[in-house]
């Protein structure tokens, strides 16, 4: 199975956000090469809510290139194996952690914006972080933070309060 069969076994078993899953899917069906970076017309990337294991905080990077608070994630690279897998290598390399473990396999929520470079398709997972994890910046974070979830609305934007509301559902 190839990443880009993975996706779109995922995206249709995915039961949420009807609209915004058939956006995903067209695009898969549309591009052979909608889930690399330099596919031009935007492609699929995976990140991870990462959450500490008393359910309390949330772990969001400072991405340096944005300047924004934002969960872990990023774009899928030829050796991930399916989107779960890109979204937890993503979670462990930007937040330092080691032993993150995925809250569900299956995706918590769609996300689909616009960065300088391109779209992002964003397939949004939740991740728990083990029992006294230490995390460590990456090269790209100027900073790694817990916050209470109370805190999320005042520091990051709504995408990330949406991804926040729908890991709180499933915990």
């Amino acid at each position: 199975m190839t990443l880009h069969s993975d996706a779109v076994r995922v995206l249709e078993r995915y039961g949420d956000q009807q609209g915004l899953r058939g956006v995903y899917l067209d695009h898969l069906r549309e591009h052979p090469d909608g889930m690399w970076k330099d596919c031009a017309d935007g492609h699929v990337t995976a990140s991870a809510l990462v959450i500490d294991p008393e359910g309390e905080r949330v772990l969001l990077t400072l991405h340096r290139k944005l300047r924004m608070w934002l969960q872990m994630g990023g774009h899928c690279e030829r050796t991930d194996p399916t989107l779960a897998t890109a979204a937890l290598r993503e979670a462990t390399e930007e937040s330092g952690i080691p032993g993150l473990r995925m809250l569900r396999d299956e995706p918590v929520r769609l996300d689909r914006h616009h960065t300088p470079c391109a779209w992002h398709l964003d397939v949004q997972y939740a991740a728990v972080a083990p029992r006294g994890a230490v995390e460590a910046i990456s090269d790209e974070s100027l900073d790694l933070r817990w916050f209470a979830y109370h805190e999320v609305a005042d520091v990051a934007d709504e995408s990330v309060v949406r991804l926040l509301e729908a890991t709180r559902a499933r915990l």
